[in-house]
């Protein structure tokens, strides 16, 4: 199973960028997916989730109104729009997929997530 993350660069204060995360090897069509990002000399922290069917998301106070996450189940992807990008939205961004179908206990938590992506670098300059 793979997860590969894409659309990561450099973009200055108040530009966009738009992730992707495309699955291989399984679907996740019945699973959560989320974006885990972990700035620089930090911990890895929670930024969007969204359920199976997209009819729920989930932000961190961080990134809502900024952020938009979505996903194509036919193409077993998801997107993570970033507007309105700041300095300290530089960070590596991971994706995630739940192994196990269904609604999520806790969308934050990395330890409910089974599969990870290798990362891309978004660097916002000031």
């Amino acid at each position: 199973v793979q997860l590969q993350a894409s659309g990561g660069g450099l973009v200055q204060a108040g530009g966009s960028l738009r992730l992707s995360c495309a699955a291989s090897g399984r679907t996740f069509t019945r699973n959560t997916m989320g974006w885990f990002r972990q700035p620089p000399g930090k911990e890895r922290e929670f930024v969007a989730a969204i359920s199976w069917n997209a009819y729920s998301t989930y932000y961190a106070d961080s990134v809502k109104g900024r952020f938009t996450i979505s996903r194509d189940n036919a193409k077993n992807t998801v997107f993570l729009q970033m507007n309105s990008l700041k300095p300290e939205d530089t960070a590596v961004y991971y994706c995630a997929g739940r192994g196990r179908p269904g609604t999520i206990p806790t969308p934050a938590t990395p330890a409910n997530y089974d599969y990870w992506g290798q990362g891309t670098l978004v660097t916002v300059s000031s």
